[in-house]
């Protein structure tokens, strides 16, 4: 081979090795990322749920509706489910409708524990 076909074929022996190991390294992270999808996926889980029992212990305190980041302290403390009475369960006259949604995720945030404490 002469001096110019030599640098070519070099250059694309070079190319071919590096994109070779370009994909494999590719391909090594993406089994890296599949195998942690559900433990990420697990957690996400978990934090969304401590998310809704915080929320959920803010507003059942006394105006909770209006309560600073302070009130979500002790989110595992309030009385079991079932303790609250009808107005979970339907509109009530003169309760808000931002009211009646939180009281909703309070109450969905109360079955999502019960369920977990059973499995």
């Amino acid at each position: 081979m002469s001096a110019p076909q030599t640098l070519i074929q070099a250059a694309v022996n070079r190319l071919a090795a590096r994109l070779g190991s370009g994909l494999a390294d590719v391909a090594a992270g993406l089994v890296v990322i599949a195998q942690d999808a559900p433990e990420r996926l697990l957690q996400e889980w978990q934090l969304f749920v401590e998310e809704v029992e915080q929320e959920a212990v803010r507003l059942e305190q006394p105006g909770g509706g209006s309560t600073a980041a302070a009130s979500w302290a002790g989110a595992d403390q309030k009385a079991p489910s079932g303790a609250q009475g009808a107005d979970r369960h339907g509109p009530v006259a003169g309760v808000s409708p931002q009211d009646q949604i939180d009281q909703l995720r309070a109450r969905v945030a109360q079955l999502s524990r019960r369920l977990e404490d059973r499995a």
